[in-house]
């Protein structure tokens, strides 16, 4: 990885964070697959600390939050025994959460999907915000405890829980039910009912499945360590908060929220390993 130019390294970069795969990032660039995954892994470490320090004292008004699932390794049905029951083998759940107004995603983690996962993720957003915010998750329980012990009553939080209808029975496995109607569940606080949403969220994990080739279903993309998974999401947020003009917005997340004063380069990104 060290001999690569930086032009080089632009060049796998740019192929990464717009949803190409490592076997095909190879194939486009003429980079051999174990620098492709080196740089991932070194510059995944240093987007996340680099974030880690920067996404602090936010001013974020609404939040919400969700799990996107993904695997690893194999489906969680094909994992041999002897792997059964250790993390990173099978499902794999990563927690996002987004603002819903500058469209900044302050925190997020890969893990299982367990009340510990659950109080390790808001306990660091909560760790990232400066004041007193209106929070919305899906109705998964593990929420409740988690929110409960990370802000007490210092917030407005919600629950938004969708009712499905039946899907056709050929369309079980590539469409989801239909949506038929939502619950809005008050919780904690006094949330403002118009606020209450999770359409953020959701539309996150779309951006999440296009931009990371290990999202997409029903390809052998899928990661093979779940580590690679963690350094690809990190990256991608990189880009998606610094470096991806939100079409809404006509600048990034993290110029919206101030966090930064200017349009990040894939070069300075990758600067980050200096």
């Amino acid at each position: 990885m060290n001999k690569l130019t930086t032009e080089k390294r632009v060049q796998v970069v740019a192929s990464l964070v717009e949803g190409n795969s490592i076997r095909a990032t190879v194939r486009m660039t003429g980079v051999a697959k174990n620098t492709v995954v080196n740089l991932l892994a070194n510059l995944g470490k240093a987007c996340s600390e680099y974030q880690d320090k920067t996404l602090r004292n936010l001013k974020c008004r609404r939040i919400q939050c969700d799990e996107i699932w993904s695997f690893c390794y194999a489906k969680e049905k094909n994992v041999p025994k002897k792997k059964k029951g250790r993390f990173g083998y099978g499902d794999v759940w990563t927690w996002t959460a987004i603002d819903a107004d500058t469209k900044l995603v302050p925190s997020w983690l890969v893990a299982d999907r367990g009340l510990d996962s659950a109080k390790e993720f808001i306990e660091d957003l909560a760790s990232r915000l400066s004041n007193r915010v209106q929070l919305t998750t899906d109705g998964h329980r593990a929420y409740f405890e988690a929110i409960e012990s990370a802000f007490g009553s210092n917030i407005d939080y919600a629950q938004l829980i969708k009712l499905y209808g039946e899907s056709g029975e050929g369309q079980k496995r590539y469409s989801p039910a239909q949506c038929v109607g939502t619950i809005k569940n008050k919780v904690n606080g006094n949330p403002e009912s118009g606020g209450v949403s999770t359409s953020f969220a959701e539309r996150q994990n779309l951006t999440m499945r296009m931009s990371m080739r290990r999202f997409t279903r029903l390809t052998n993309g899928f990661s093979k360590k779940v580590e690679n998974l963690a350094h690809a999401v990190s990256l991608h947020f990189m880009y998606y908060n610094f470096c991806r003009i939100h079409q809404s917005l006509r600048v990034t997340p993290a110029m919206e929220a101030q966090v930064t004063d200017h349009l990040w380069s894939l070069e300075e990104i990758i600067n980050l390993l200096n």
